[in-house]
């Protein structure tokens, strides 16, 4: 035994042993049944029936798959637009060590770590159309959640104020790695303010933020909690996205085959865009040409 361990070769893969029985069992295994679930007419009692790729031309013949696709895309693109751009800008401020930056951050930062479900309630309360703050303080009768009009844009708020705080820190990472030296160059050449913000800082934080856009664009297309928290996909379906709406295939109407589908269809599109953000990084970050 003693002789192994001293065998590099061997000890290394003793020592991966764990992370790779557990990535067999729990990723690799169930993403290659998923795979083949999604070909069968299957409701958890019955016998499976093969079908081949049926279940995926019932979702593209569906309008109303269309519709859950658009709602989708609208949220992923929104949130992820706002929850890049909001905290670089304050990534930014607080850079600048202003009076009380930490106790910032700490506020900052706090939506982040809260459940999911306390801040489900919370913005429930708020956005009530007959005793809610939001209609308390602007006097008016707007029913946020209940509207087709707007219940898309609250729960797009809702995500983007919960993930504000961790896309800061990052980006504060990101900035605090840019050599001061860079700072002070840039001074000296006349670039400050506004002008020091795009010549500057942004080429040299282009990485951050494009892992920041990333995996945004990643949490936002799987996005289930908030809307079964506060929506459960309403009103009229305005707010069902494809995660929500795969728990009801599998959960509810017992359609496991469908939900794989469907679960399939998100990972491409997710994947499609993640190459295209990935490709295009070398006409916009630093030091990718």
């Amino acid at each position: 035994m003693k002789k192994f361990l001293y065998n590099e070769k061997y000890a290394a893969w003793l020592f991966l042993a764990p992370a790779l029985i557990g990535t067999l069992v729990f990723i690799i295994i169930p993403i290659c049944a998923s795979l083949y679930i999604s070909l069968l007419d299957w409701d958890l009692i019955s016998l499976p029936k093969f079908v081949g790729l049926n279940n995926y031309a019932e979702l593209f013949n569906e309008k109303f798959f269309w519709q859950i696709l658009n709602n989708t895309v609208v949220y992923a693109v929104i949130t992820t637009i706002f929850a890049v751009i909001i905290p670089l800008i304050l990534a930014v401020i607080l850079n600048e060590k202003i009076k009380g930056a930490n106790i910032f951050k700490t506020i900052y930062f706090l939506p982040y770590i809260t459940p999911m479900i306390v801040l489900a309630v919370v913005w429930a309360w708020i956005f009530d159309p007959n005793y809610g703050v939001f209609n308390f303080i602007f006097h008016s009768h707007i029913k946020w959640l209940y509207d087709t009009k707007t219940a898309m844009l609250a729960l797009i708020f809702v995500s983007v104020w919960k993930n504000i705080g961790y896309n800061m820190i990052l980006m504060l990472a990101g900035l605090q790695n840019i050599p001061s030296e860079v700072d002070e160059a840039a001074k000296i050449d006349g670039a400050i303010g506004i002008k020091k913000f795009f010549k500057v800082t942004c080429p040299l934080l282009s990485p951050t933020i494009l892992f920041v856009s990333l995996i945004t664009t990643i949490s936002s297309f799987q996005v289930f909690d908030l809307i079964f928290l506060m929506t459960q996909g309403g009103p009229e379906n305005s707010t069902t996205v494809l995660v929500y709406w795969m728990y009801k295939n599998a959960f509810e109407f017992f359609k496991i085959g469908k939900a794989s589908a469907i679960a399939y269809i998100l990972f491409t599109v997710i994947l499609v865009l993640s190459m295209c953000q990935w490709l295009s990084r070398k006409k916009w970050v630093y030091n990718e040409e």
